[in-house]
């Protein structure tokens, strides 16, 4: 059985080794270029991932904003339609008075 096993072992290694050796032999870039060129995408997905963020943000505040402006106008609504209900609690107020 550790014969097997060191068989094994041997032919993982030289499956390794051989692959290897035809990566190699078949890449399409060398070393240096192929880092510069993953350096280089690397830089580009930070560029995007950057400025996907900026987007978002500037959506977000745009959202924000048209909220707040909203809730201002609702919010004058409601304070004229209270006015206009104290003003008419008010007229009632004093019909009951004088009759």
């Amino acid at each position: 059985m550790p014969e097997r096993i060191d068989s094994k072992a041997a032919f993982f290694f030289v499956g390794v080794g051989i692959g290897s050796l035809i990566g190699i032999l078949f890449a399409p870039k060398s070393g240096e270029e192929t880092r510069e060129s993953l350096m280089q995408k690397a830089k580009e997905g930070s560029e995007f991932a950057r400025n996907k963020v900026r987007d978002l943000k500037d959506q977000a505040e745009e959202l924000i904003d048209r909220g707040n402006q909203v809730i201002m106008r609702r919010q004058d609504q409601i304070a004229t339609a209270i006015d206009a209900g104290r003003a008419a609690y008010q007229q009632e107020k004093m019909k009951s008075h004088v009759a």
